[in-house]
């Protein structure tokens, strides 16, 4: 009997949801001039030049996600920026929860996407190999 398909599909477009945000509107901030842009980001302890440098990594790795053979990879490149996004919010007391929450997601999107992920994280037996 075969597996349901449904999974499968939902989590592909969870990571394309999760993609579209990274790359869009996030990355997009860091990449493109705006009025405010250098203030707001001195405002949390960056320059314009490296949040630009930021926004080209967060870039990448939102492409690598999508890329079955380094979604794996890609989703703990992931998890360390949106850590690192939530250190930035948390140390000038700004709301944190966002990338928390995209995180979690980006790892539910993945086990949705890879099941045999779901078996290794919760103690079911291993599976031969995560990219299927």
């Amino acid at each position: 009997m075969r597996p349901s398909k449904i999974p499968a599909i939902a989590g592909w477009v969870l990571s394309i949801l999760i993609v579209a945000m990274l790359a869009g509107p996030s990355a997009m901030s860091k990449l493109t001039e705006w009025e405010g842009k250098a203030a707001a980001f001195e405002k949390i302890g960056f320059t314009v030049d490296v949040m630009y440098k930021i926004g080209l990594v967060e870039v990448a790795i939102a492409v690598l996600f999508l890329i079955p053979r380094t979604s794996f990879i890609a989703a703990i490149l992931i998890a360390g920026y949106l850590g690192g996004a939530t250190c930035a919010h948390v140390r000038v007391g700004e709301p944190f929860i966002p990338p928390v929450v995209i995180g979690v997601l980006t790892w539910v999107a993945l086990g949705l996407r890879t099941p045999g992920l779901f078996r290794l994280a919760f103690g079911g037996s291993a599976p031969t190999a995560l990219a299927n």
